[in-house]
């Protein structure tokens, strides 16, 4: 089980990517801003937290992945440690050492429906900032419309042909078309600015759902080399009983751990002997 150290390296790239990009066209990038500065700040600002929060997903697996190598090494801190993603399956292995565990089918299943809800937690809301900044660019595109046709309606009502100085009109014209122009900025800005951000998200939100398949994967295969089918599932047959088949898997786990006890008396026993037959040649010395 490695750690996710590709990945952070793909989405790392992707983002210097897009800023010397975005630095190739900063005159045009800050033209368009300007053009509606809270709106455009308000999606800027929910790109940088989508950002934050997609790597935050991928740097989350690594104390998983330092739980899991722990608990293999039979170290001590790894009980202690109460890991996130790992929950449900600390709480049932937490009393079970790596070379005697023992799971049942219907253990294992849980365990990755635990990790499964918490995964998906975590894209769903990666997923609403995503859906967000695409909202933000629909409602500024419709807000800049809404202006320019409202300052439209205004500068056509305010115009008048009345035989007057043409240069005079067109002045006015000029003058009654910076609102319009204005409204088309904020709505083509936002919508630029938006959908970027939404396609930026989109590529580390990728990258980040594939950091953590990839340790689901790892953690199922994991589980599924230490878990035991019930002979009625070894046969492809239902059991009678679940009430039984409960019993039956509680008394095999049983039987294993007094097969680990007597396995450690007669160690214990083992050393014993060997200590009193040293003895006794001292003694015979």
């Amino acid at each position: 089980m490695q750690k996710p150290q590709k990945f952070i390296v793909r989405m790392s790239l992707f983002v210097v990517a897009v800023v010397a990009i975005g630095v190739a066209l900063k005159d045009m990038l800050m033209t368009a801003f300007l053009a509606n500065v809270a709106l455009n700040g308000a999606i800027a600002a929910v790109l940088l937290i989508g950002i934050g929060f997609a790597y935050r997903r991928v740097f989350d697996l690594n104390p998983e992945i330092e739980w899991i190598k722990a608990f293999k090494r039979h170290e001590v801190g790894a009980r202690s440690t109460n890991p996130r993603l790992m929950a449900p399956a600390a709480a049932l292995l937490s009393e079970q050492e790596e070379g005697g565990m023992r799971l049942s089918t219907l253990s294992m299943r849980s365990v990755l429906d635990g990790i499964v809800s918490r995964l998906e937690e975590s894209r769903e809301i990666s997923r609403y900032f995503t859906g967000r900044l695409s909202f933000m660019g629909l409602l500024g595109t419709f807000w800049g419309l809404l202006g320019t046709i409202g300052a439209i309606g205004s500068t056509i009502e305010g115009l008048t042909v009345d035989g007057s100085d043409a240069a005079l009109m067109f002045d006015e014209l000029k003058a009654g078309l910076e609102a319009p122009l204005a409204g088309m900025g904020t709505a083509f800005s936002s919508s630029l600015f938006g959908l970027a951000g939404s396609l930026i998200l989109g590529f580390l939100d990728l990258q980040a759902s594939q950091a953590q398949t990839r340790f689901y994967n790892a953690v199922e295969d994991w589980l599924a080399s230490v878990t035991t089918l019930s002979r009625g599932e070894a046969d492809g047959m239902s059991s009678p009983s679940s009430y039984m088949t409960a019993l039956m898997e509680q008394t095999a786990d049983g039987i294993d751990r007094l097969q680990r006890t007597l396995k450690q008396g007669e160690g214990e026993r083992y050393q014993l002997q060997e200590t009193m037959t040293s003895i006794a040649e001292a003694l015979a010395g």
